[in-house]
């Protein structure tokens, strides 16, 4: 019998890189919404039970939804180019289609917004726009049953302390963005990343643990940094990105699982390199495998077939719009990019990548960096973007109209949400103040 050989090699996975690409004319925008689903104490609905994540799953699913199961339990949502996940500590995640203009990203997520609720109808939950759960122990929320994440448990509980509390009690606001060329992929990763912690701090959403201030503007994006670094953060490989290095650098990134007809099994941190390059037990990793890879990296921008920018908490459904018109004028508009990259070379010349996030995770808006309040950096690039999106598309400015508003306050979103939580000794009031509503 013949010797098996590899079925994927190092050089077609970098030309797969320039498969991915689009001309402009085809660039769109795609988000990704995530909420929790609280009860009115301020605890995590659990996925099992009366009133659990699975009924609502149930509940909607009829409305043109295609359910996705493991095993017994429905576990996703699809509908066209949308979809509903979970997390693994049952939070919810809206994906939309891919849109050109934002007017249409934001009609989809709001009428999402409406279905859940209407799902949701008179029980006593409350979808709740925070970037960390804001009572709940991280040891008492129940886990999702899906096998991927039992695995994921297992193999990040080893890698950084805080590697739970990322699973099961944050939520975050990302956006994906096409690219033309590896050229272009290369210069909005680089942007996306020097930025990446003004970004934090604009969107940090986070301040509450087990329901007292936790001394963070962005809890969320400090549990990153205590989760795997070697996974996590802002990898050389997209510092100085090329489609070599960034397959390189997925290459050699210790594996969590793996997938076969059993599910998902552990890897027991083995590099796909040596998966490709010698097999397991006569089974070669094939293009499904690699994408699945793909997915169980984190850093702060990420590429698959299109670049995630990743570094905002949950916020509010007009900023989470915000955000994906923020990147639309920064990633798509020529000059807007020019002049970014010129605030962020300014912006990164002073201190390490890691002071940069400490201090956006920390103080927010409210923190100093480079002699500046990160409010009047903040201020700049949303300006830079709003003059971008005048040149994309005249109507679309009203859409970071919001943001605009919340770096001249000079708070992040949390900053006035702690305020409004420590104001009330109700904490159904508190947990319904935070409520992710749309018009």
């Amino acid at each position: 019998m013949p010797t098996p050989t590899p079925v994927l090699h190092r050089d077609g996975l970098i030309a797969a890189f320039f498969d991915y690409v689009h001309p402009r004319e085809q660039w769109r925008v795609g988000v990704e919404l995530e909420r929790h689903l609280l009860r009115p104490d301020g605890t995590p609905l659990p996925y099992f039970g009366e009133n659990g994540v699975r009924s609502i799953i149930e509940t909607m699913a009829p409305n043109g939804w295609k359910p996705y199961f493991e095993g017994e339990n429905p576990i996703a949502l699809f509908r066209g180019g949308a979809s509903v996940t979970l997390e693994p500590g049952s939070q919810y995640e809206f994906s939309g289609s891919p849109w050109v203009n934002i007017a249409d990203v934001e009609s989809e997520a709001r009428a999402f917004v409406h279905e859940l609720d209407e799902a949701i109808g008179d029980r006593p939950i409350c979808p709740v726009a925070l970037g960390y759960t804001p009572v709940a122990a991280i040891d008492d929320i129940a886990w999702v049953p899906k096998s991927r994440y039992a695995v994921m448990r297992d193999y990040l509980a080893e890698t950084g302390h805080l590697a739970h509390h990322m699973m099961k009690g944050t939520c975050a606001t990302q956006a994906s963005y096409d690219f033309s060329s590896e050229a272009d992929c290369a210069e909005k990763v680089r942007l996306g990343i020097l930025i990446s912690p003004l970004i934090t701090a604009i969107f940090a959403n986070s301040p509450l643990t087990g329901g007292e201030p936790n001394g963070w503007a962005s809890f969320r994006g400090h549990i990153w940094t205590q989760t795997d670094p070697r996974r996590c953060g802002f990898p050389e490989a997209a510092e100085k990105f090329t489609f070599e290095r960034w397959v390189d650098y997925l290459l050699d990134v210790p594996m969590m699982f793996t997938q076969g007809p059993q599910g998902f099994a552990p890897a027991h941190g083995r590099s796909f390199r040596s998966w490709m390059l010698e097999g397991n037990e006569g089974v070669w990793p094939d293009m499904a495998d690699w994408d699945l890879h793909m997915t169980s990296v984190f850093p702060e921008v990420r590429v698959k077939k299109f670049i995630e920018i990743r570094g905002a908490d949950c916020v509010s459904h007009e900023l989470a719009v915000a955000f994906s018109a923020l990147f639309k004028a920064l990633l798509y508009d020529d000059q807007a990019r020019s002049e970014a990259t010129e605030l962020a070379v300014g912006f990164a010349s002073h201190g390490t990548s890691a002071a940069r996030f400490e201090v956006a995770c920390r103080e927010g808006l409210a923190g100093q960096h480079g002699g500046r309040r990160l409010a009047s950096w903040a201020e700049d690039l949303v300006n830079i973007a709003a003059n971008g999106l005048d040149r994309l598309n005249d109507q679309e400015r009203r859409w970071i109209a919001p943001l605009i508003q919340q770096v001249a306050s000079g708070e992040s979103p949390g900053t006035g949400n702690l305020r409004r939580w420590v104001a009330s000794n109700d904490r159904s009031q508190q947990v319904q103040a935070l409520r992710y509503t749309a018009p």
